[in-house]
């Protein structure tokens, strides 16, 4: 075993997903939240381009996934501090960046501009499920390197453990199943993270939330919306995901053929809601099995928090 990632996560945590990753971590069908996992279907990739190609979609999908758009949300709670108020975050989420090195550099463009106290990131930095990660962390580098500290983040289903000291150490604090205060004029909030609850199934709901005073304000990250009733239920305020891409490629209108995600459609893109939890899923930055985009441009999201009047 690792030993930093022992250290880091604990032993128990360490070998359970290290050892999770070995038997599964390019399956097709059981293990996840889902029995199939159409991203590990490696042969229907070949066959989706070419039927792309055919309809002579395969190269506009391709400068699709280029122009990446900023959108702008409010998440508005009655208990969050005054200090608070008009406090924003950067929220990018599946860049697999290794195949979307366009719109990585769109994103960097982007990013450069824009004013915000803190980033979150929802995970898979990585293209496939499997092998290397040094192709993803060289072209992430340069965006990290553009953004401004602090910034924090979660791994996804694309995402191996073995990736965390070195996305720790290009400056993205991970949140494994943990929490961390924010504070600001005498106030404090506070951020929590779970592991992947897609497929690796380690994400631990009680762990991270026990730093969490109950009278407090509280943001969740995790890759996966799926596990919204659970983050509800523990007292999160607010709940930022992606992992659905939004469909990616969408019929017009951008209704999705697939979200690869049990959980209702309506949780699939953007704002919602559910039992006094805010939420918002982003369609990701960058795009998954085909670098392409149809009907669902990649996005980033500037998260406003405002205090219920």
């Amino acid at each position: 075993m690792n030993e930093r990632l022992a250290r880091r996560l604990g032993p128990l945590h360490a070998r359970q997903r290290l050892g999770i990753e070995d038997a599964h971590e390019a399956q097709a069908f059981g293990q996840g939240l889902n029995f199939f996992h159409f991203e590990n279907w490696y042969s229907v990739h070949a066959m989706m381009r070419l039927v792309l190609r055919l309809c002579g979609l395969y190269g506009r999908g391709r400068r699709n996934a280029a122009k990446v758009a900023l959108r702008r949300n409010d998440i508005v709670c009655a208990r969050l501090p005054r200090a608070f108020d008009g406090y924003v975050l950067l929220h990018l989420s599946d860049l697999h960046a290794d195949m979307s090195e366009a719109a990585m550099a769109a994103t960097r463009a982007l990013v450069g501009g824009l004013d915000y106290d803190l980033c979150v990131m929802t995970g898979d930095y990585r293209a496939r499920t499997f092998g290397g990660f040094e192709a993803s962390l060289a072209v992430m580098t340069p965006l990290v390197r553009a953004l401004r500290a602090p910034i924090y983040g979660v791994l996804g289903n694309h995402d191996t453990i073995r990736m965390a000291p070195a996305l720790e150490d290009l400056g993205v604090r991970l949140l494994l199943n943990e929490s961390v205060a924010i504070s600001r004029e005498g106030a404090s909030i506070f951020l929590a993270g779970v592991d992947d609850a897609h497929f690796f199934r380690m994400d631990n709901l009680e762990k991270a939330a026990a730093g969490v005073p109950p009278e407090a304000f509280s943001i969740l990250l995790s890759h996966t919306p799926e596990i919204y009733a659970q983050a509800a239920h523990a007292g999160f305020d607010a709940m930022l995901s992606g992992h659905t891409h939004g469909g990616q490629i969408c019929l017009p209108g951008g209704a999705p053929i697939t979200l690869d995600s049990h959980l209702p459609r309506r949780f699939g893109a953007g704002a919602w809601s559910y039992c006094g939890m805010s939420g918002y899923t982003s369609v990701g930055c960058g795009s998954s099995v085909l670098p392409v985009r149809l009907n669902c441009p990649p996005e980033i999201t500037l998260h406003r928090l405002r205090r219920a009047s």
